[in-house]
């Protein structure tokens, strides 16, 4: 590269940077320039007292090969040894990468004088399919210690996914070892808002108030009543933004448009009343299970209510984007096609999916993204930024609360 090229390219990347921290509180923690330092302590100024900011994670498949029976593997789940092999590498060589990323972060934010109250992870802490309760237990042992190690200094909370509860006795070990560790790091959260402590959870549906916001924890699995649960605890509800953490989605996309929560047609009935829910409390849904970047907002009869989908499975510390799809005119049922050999004997129930979701979707992104993202209420205000792979390399970043409204984005 010539001497003229490498000045053009750090002018570029200088005057990149400096913008977008004007733009975005916080993002300072791209790097040191002095510029940025300065946008960023500007913009603390105007930021209302109930500002906060939490790292938003998504599926981790937390894993290691010493966690399973390979016997039992090949007779219960042959096709799952790769992924198990895969999940196992990641976590020892990149996991640790996204972590220390994701701590540095809380820590220059807290160190600028913002908020960071608590982690918030989507389910599928782990992998499961370990082969026996003992096997299990160390797992989640393991990933509990593995999450301590981190020193993040503020609570890890996070939903139930559907291999969290995968293998013999994994039901029993969630109960055991991470609903307890839940019960902990809640009241180490009302240690902080002088709330009440909780008393030890006996199941996996939960609820945190933090200043104007609710984050309401949904249990997508092995509890028949978890939606009365969500039913009676947003009616109660006094807090401006609701927020819903659900593992799998509850509008379908992408190519795996079968996957979402109450998709089976005698569930029909507890579809529309979670949509109709949703839509009342304008609520902002966030999930992941589907290893995808989503975002799209969805009309119901009582409102519309947002879904952001993130995938923190991260293959390669960078977190290259692909398969962009982006504008309402994108949510057709030829999306599928992002993934070409995704169940073919079943596509026309995909393609139907869609298409009877497509009236009432009136926004939509989707790529596959692996990475991480940041939620930020500020006021009326929810932000959201993306950030890729293990690094803090700034993706995308959206209002989120003026895309629920409707708003030009």
């Amino acid at each position: 590269m010539n001497d003229l090229s490498s000045q053009r390219q750090k002018l570029s990347r200088r005057r990149f940077l400096t913008g977008a921290a004007a733009a975005v509180p916080g993002l300072a923690l791209l790097g040191h320039n002095s510029l940025i330092e300065k946008a960023f302590a500007a913009s603390q100024a105007g930021q209302n007292n109930d500002s906060f900011i939490f790292p938003l994670l998504g599926d981790l498949h937390f894993d290691r090969l010493e966690h399973h029976d390979m016997a039992w593997m090949e007779k219960e789940y042959p096709n799952d040894i790769r992924q198990v092999q895969n999940y196992s590498r990641i976590t020892a060589e990149v996991l640790p990468l996204l972590m220390k990323t994701v701590q540095g972060s809380i820590q220059q934010y807290r160190q600028a004088g913002r908020t960071v109250p608590f982690v918030v992870q989507l389910g599928d802490f782990v992998e499961g399919v370990c082969g026996s309760r003992e096997l299990d237990t160390k797992h989640k042992n393991d990933a509990i210690a593995f999450v301590r190690e981190q020193q993040f200094a503020v609570p890890f909370l996070f939903c139930k996914g559907n291999h969290d509860v995968t293998g013999p006795g994994s039901k029993e070990t969630y109960n055991e070892i991470f609903l307890p560790f839940l019960t902990g790091e809640i009241n180490r959260l009302h240690q902080q808002t002088q709330a009440a402590p909780v008393a030890a959870l006996n199941r996996a549906c939960f609820a945190v108030r933090y200043n104007n916001a609710l984050l309401a924890f949904f249990d997508a699995y092995n509890h028949p009543d978890s939606l009365e649960w969500l039913e009676a605890t947003l009616a109660a509800n006094t807090a401006q933004h609701v927020f819903v953490m659900i593992h799998p989605p509850v509008t379908p996309y992408g190519a795996r448009t079968t996957w979402h929560l109450y998709a089976r047609e005698r569930e029909a009935a507890e579809r529309t009343r979670l949509l109709e829910l949703l839509g009342k409390h304008n609520a902002i849904v966030l999930t992941g299970h589907l290893h995808k970047y989503n975002l799209m907002t969805r009309r119901t009869s009582s409102g519309r209510f947002l879904q952001l989908a993130v995938n923190s499975v991260v293959s390669r510390p960078e977190g290259n984007v692909d398969d962009i799809l982006e504008g309402v005119a994108s949510y057709t049922p030829d999306q599928i096609r992002v993934e070409p050999r995704f169940s073919p004997n079943n596509e026309d129930v995909r393609r139907a999916n869609l298409s009877a979701e497509t009236p009432f979707v009136d926004y939509f992104e989707y790529a596959s993204a692996p990475g991480y993202a940041e939620i930020e209420v500020r006021g009326e205000q929810v932000l959201m930024r993306h950030y890729k792979g293990a690094t803090r390399e700034l993706w995308k970043t959206r209002d989120l609360s003026a895309i629920l409204k409707g708003q030009p984005v």
